[in-house]
C-alpha cells in the first residue's frame, strides 16, 4: 500500500469516526414539571449538596410514615412510581411506595435494590433515556433521603425501550411512564 492510499484510508476513517460522534449532552436535557415550568438539573448535585438544597426553595423533606407494613407492601406489587408527562418529580401518592422499600433496605443491609427507569414512547432515543434516568435518579435520591445507603442503589435507565403496555392510547402511556423498584 502507497503512502497516497494510506493517507486517504486514514482520512476516510477520521471522517466516519467524526460522524459518528454525538453532540447530545444527556444531562442537559429540559423537561418540564407538571406545573408547565422549566426544570433544570444541576450536573454538580452530588459535589455540593449544600448549594443544590439553597438553590431549591421548594425541596420537601420527606418524612416516613407507617400507613402499612413495609415487607407486605413490598412483596403485594407496590414497587412502581408512575410519573407525569416530561416529568421526574415523584408525586406523593407515591411515598409510602418509596418509604416501604427504604424501611426494608434499611432493616438488612445485605439488600439491594435496582431502580429502572422508564418513558413512554413519545420523544427521541437519546431524551428518552435521559429522562429515564432521571426518574430512577429520583426515587434514588429519594430513598437515599430516607436513610439507605447508597451502596444498596442501582439506578439505571431503559427509556421506551422496555414498555409495560403496547399502545399508544394516553392510558398505555400514563402506565408506561414509570420508575420499577426491585429489591434483591
Amino acid at each position: 500500500m502507497n503512502k497516497l492510499n494510506q493517507w486517504m484510508l486514514a482520512a476516510g476513517v477520521a471522517a466516519a469516526l467524526a460522524g459518528c460522534g454525538s453532540t447530545v449532552k444527556l444531562d442537559d436535557v429540559a423537561v418540564e414539571d407538571k406545573a408547565g415550568q422549566a426544570v433544570s438539573v444541576d450536573a454538580n448535585a452530588g459535589a455540593n449538596p449544600s448549594a443544590t438544597a439553597q438553590a431549591s426553595s421548594n425541596v420537601k423533606t420527606l418524612t416516613p410514615t407507617n400507613n402499612a407494613n413495609s415487607a407486605d407492601m413490598v412483596v403485594a406489587g407496590g414497587r412502581v412510581v408512575y410519573f407525569d408527562y416530561d416529568s421526574f418529580a415523584i408525586r406523593s401518592e407515591f411515598q409510602p411506595v418509596i418509604e416501604a422499600h427504604a424501611r426494608v433496605l434499611k432493616a438488612d443491609k445485605a439488600r439491594k435494590a435496582s431502580i429502572e427507569g422508564h418513558t413512554d414512547e413519545r420523544g427521541g432515543r437519546e431524551y428518552n433515556l435521559a429522562l429515564g434516568q432521571k426518574r430512577a435518579e429520583a426515587v434514588r435520591k429519594a430513598l437515599t433521603l430516607l436513610g439507605v445507603a447508597d451502596s444498596q442503589l442501582e439506578a439505571v435507565s431503559f427509556g421506551k425501550e422496555k414498555p409495560a403496555v403496547l399502545g399508544g392510547s394516553d392510558a398505555a402511556m400514563e402506565k408506561n411512564r414509570r420508575a420499577e423498584i426491585a429489591v434483591r
